[in-house]
């Protein structure tokens, strides 16, 4: 199995914004925290954004901040928003499969139920559980880049 970086990217936003709750972070601090581009955080801001684990401050004194607490956010929950489809294999897409064995093939069920075994265990966890399982402070990783 393999995240986007749409899904990983994700993941590290509410990370940041974890480890300084109540605070507002620029998309540019977040491209620069972690050396990615701002033009895809913008895109994957906006799913959080749309799917209620963000707020978004419009204006020059704007920026993200958490929207729920992070006991409150499942990373099970982040990732199915991340990743719409998980489409581990082509016959997952009705449309696009082209695979001539779909029909007498026993391996989408098993992948599907690795996929779901997967999510279940992510849905266990929480943002605050991520953030309680680090071994170093994530705030102090980022202190280079965060302003006061």
């Amino acid at each position: 199995m393999h995240l986007t970086l749409h899904a990983d990217y994700s993941l590290r936003v509410l990370l940041y914004l974890a480890a300084r709750p109540g605070r507002l972070a620029s998309t540019q601090e977040l491209a620069d925290a972690y050396g990615i581009s701002k033009h895809h955080l913008v895109r994957v801001v906006q799913t959080l954004a749309g799917e209620g684990f963000v707020e978004v401050k419009a204006g020059r004194s704007g920026g993200v901040t958490l929207a729920k607490a992070t006991k409150d956010i499942r990373v099970g929950r982040v990732l199915r928003a991340a990743e719409p489809d998980f489409e581990l294999v082509e016959c997952f897409n009705r449309e696009r499969n082209t695979c001539p064995i779909a029909p007498a093939c026993g391996l989408k069920g098993v992948l599907a139920e690795a996929r779901e075994a997967f999510l279940a265990v992510l849905d266990r966890y929480t943002l605050a559980d991520l953030v309680g399982r680090s071994r170093k402070d994530l705030a102090d990783l980022f202190l280079p880049v965060m302003a006061p």
